[in-house]
């Protein structure tokens, strides 16, 4: 299959949780990482959140960094149902840089009437009630020219990428919090009964930042 590279990132505490139970989350970890996460943003064709991340974080997902990169990566949301709002973060500053949503067969032809009205891209893929991963590398490579995607969020989009063995690096910012139990995890239910079928990476760097550990893995192979 023709499909992009992919990265996922996260920020976690150190016992992987990305919110506390109330799903507070501003902010986990510090600046210095925020500003690594915004030069990444900018080294890849496409920032991936799934609709739950949009809906409760309202977030704009540009690159912001010093200097302004050329171009912004294409904004992608995982929204089976396109209930993305029009008036959201990402939709207003459209003029920034393209903002995509990926939408499941039978998605509210309204919903996306609306999207689409205020110049976002919907595909609607094929599935019905759901989103193939595989079918969205292979559009997001053949219609958007993406060739190295960053999973930004959230767990069940991160489990979902996962599960269909299609990440290729993580990059892991660890603050040196701890969030327990309740805390809401990096990513969602993977179904493994047995350790030997866990996803396997080598850790290929490590950085101490101002407080917080970035940790770079890559597929074990």
């Amino acid at each position: 299959m023709n499909r992009p590279t992919v990265t996922l990132k996260l920020a976690t505490s150190l016992d992987g949780r990305i919110a506390t139970a109330s799903g507070e989350s501003k902010w986990i970890t510090d600046e210095a990482a925020r500003a690594h996460v915004h030069r990444l943003r900018a080294a890849h064709d496409a920032v991936l959140i799934g609709v739950g991340t949009a809906l409760a974080d309202d977030p704009e997902l540009t690159a912001r960094t010093d200097p302004m990169p050329q171009r912004q990566p294409v904004r992608v949301v995982f929204d089976s149902a396109a209930r993305v709002s029009p008036t959201s973060r990402l939709v207003r500053t459209i003029e920034a840089g393209p903002v995509a949503v990926f939408a499941a067969a039978g998605a509210d032809p309204a919903r996306i009437a609306a999207l689409q009205a205020q110049g976002v891209a919907v595909e609607r893929l094929e599935a019905p009630g759901r989103i193939d991963i595989d079918e969205a590398l292979s559009r997001l490579a053949a219609r958007f020219r993406v060739t190295r995607a960053f999973v930004e969020g959230g767990g069940r989009l991160a489990a979902a990428f996962v599960k269909a063995d299609r990440i290729d690096r993580i990059e892991w910012f660890r603050a040196p919090i701890l969030l327990g139990g309740d805390g809401v995890p990096a990513l969602g239910d993977l179904g493994l009964s047995a350790l030997a079928a866990a996803p396997r990476f080598r850790r290929v760097a490590v950085r101490d930042g101002e407080r917080d550990l970035w940790e770079t893995y890559e597929r074990a192979l």
